[in-house]
């Protein structure tokens, strides 16, 4: 009889402790996930491109002719109106060529006053027969020819002389000094561009146009804005595409005029959008966009009933496009609603809480009922 009292306490407490111990397994409280709807809309296909400002009028001064600059006259970012003097030559050589010049002419002059003057004397005396008449001829071809030598030098005069004053650079516009590459005392040759003056007010952002983005270029419109203020957008319209590509770099060249005057040489940033009709994409997220068997994928949450928790599955989407932190998808239904943080600790089936619900930990739910 005792021993059966003994087995009956030991069942008992057995039994107790089966009581106290967790005879459930533990259920994961569902994870919070941040969500975004598919809306579908036209697609937008925009395309950036890096510049630079420049003005629309730039002119590369230089002489027309060589020699020794002496001085030069202005700097960088110097104001300049035209005929402003930039820099001079050294005028030594040229001084001399005109002079020498000058001299050439003189003696052109005195031949040919002596070449008439004989030439209405013979005749005079051909007239009573004391010259024949080829002398007279020769007389009259010698004032013609000695007449026309005083004609080229003097031509070749004024050639010297303006020779001698293309030693001074004056610059043909107004403007600003934006390049200078010369210094007193270096040679330089004829036409050789020395300084640059460019108009500030007429400016212009020049970018450069791959082959395979021209169609979409020419039927896009454009913003700009400058690294110094990229929060400001700037309106700009085409004004010149060039027809033909850079040998080098197989781009086109295209010129945009801005609203207004932009600083000369500093970067701008160039967008160009198109809407393409009858294409429908969703921006969502760059965040959101996985992958699975080497193609993207993203995460789509499935709602459970009417509790605010649903289930995720990993559903192919197709890749439109990129724009800024955002990719351009198509494939999920429209409304579906997308993981877009923390994509790389999802799994299919896993449990997730919609936005706004309130997260359950079950485990501690079943400590409390016990």
């Amino acid at each position: 009889m005792k021993n059966s009292l003994t087995a009956a306490g030991a069942l008992a407490v057995a039994a107790l402790l089966c009581a106290c111990s967790p005879d459930q397994p533990s259920v994961p409280a569902p994870r919070a996930v941040r969500t975004v709807e598919i809306n579908y809309g036209n697609a937008l296909d925009a395309s950036r491109y890096v510049g630079t400002v420049q003005s629309r009028h730039e002119v590369e001064q230089s002489f027309r002719v060589g020699g020794k600059v002496a001085q030069r006259k202005v700097d960088v970012g110097q104001l300049v109106h035209e005929g402003d003097i930039l820099a001079v030559l050294d005028d030594s050589d040229y001084r001399l060529a005109e002079e020498a010049s000058q001299q050439q002419w003189a003696a052109a002059v005195e031949q040919t006053r002596q070449a008439e003057s004989d030439r209405q004397r013979l005749t005079a005396l051909k007239a009573d027969g004391s010259v024949s008449a080829a002398d007279e001829e020769r007389a009259r071809t010698n004032a013609q020819t000695t007449h026309a030598t005083a004609e080229a030098e003097a031509r070749k005069l004024e050639l010297a002389r303006n020779r001698l004053k293309y030693t001074v650079l004056r610059t043909s516009r107004s403007g600003v000094v934006t390049a200078v590459r010369i210094e007193a005392g270096q040679v330089v040759a004829e036409g050789q561009p020395v300084i640059t003056v460019a108009n500030p007010d007429e400016s212009e952002i020049v970018i450069d146009v791959p082959e395979d983005r021209m169609s979409a270029f020419k039927e896009a419109r454009f913003k700009a804005s400058l690294a110094s203020a990229p929060n400001e957008i700037l309106d700009v319209t085409l004004r010149e595409l060039s027809p033909q590509a850079a040998a080098q770099t197989r781009t086109y060249r295209a010129r945009l005029k801005p609203a207004k005057a932009l600083p000369l040489g500093a970067t701008a940033t160039v967008t160009a959008e198109r809407v393409m009709t009858g294409v429908s994409v969703a921006a969502v997220p760059a965040t959101a966009l996985t992958q699975t068997g080497g193609q993207p994928a993203m995460w789509v949450v499935t709602p459970t009933g009417k509790d605010p928790v649903g289930t995720v599955e990993l559903v192919p989407v197709a890749v439109m496009g990129y724009r800024n932190d955002e990719v351009l998808v198509s494939g999920p239904q429209a409304g579906a609603l997308v993981v877009t943080a923390g994509v790389q600790k999802m799994a299919s089936g896993l449990k997730v809480a919609l936005p706004g619900a309130a997260i359950v930990d079950a485990n501690a739910s079943q400590q409390a009922a016990r």
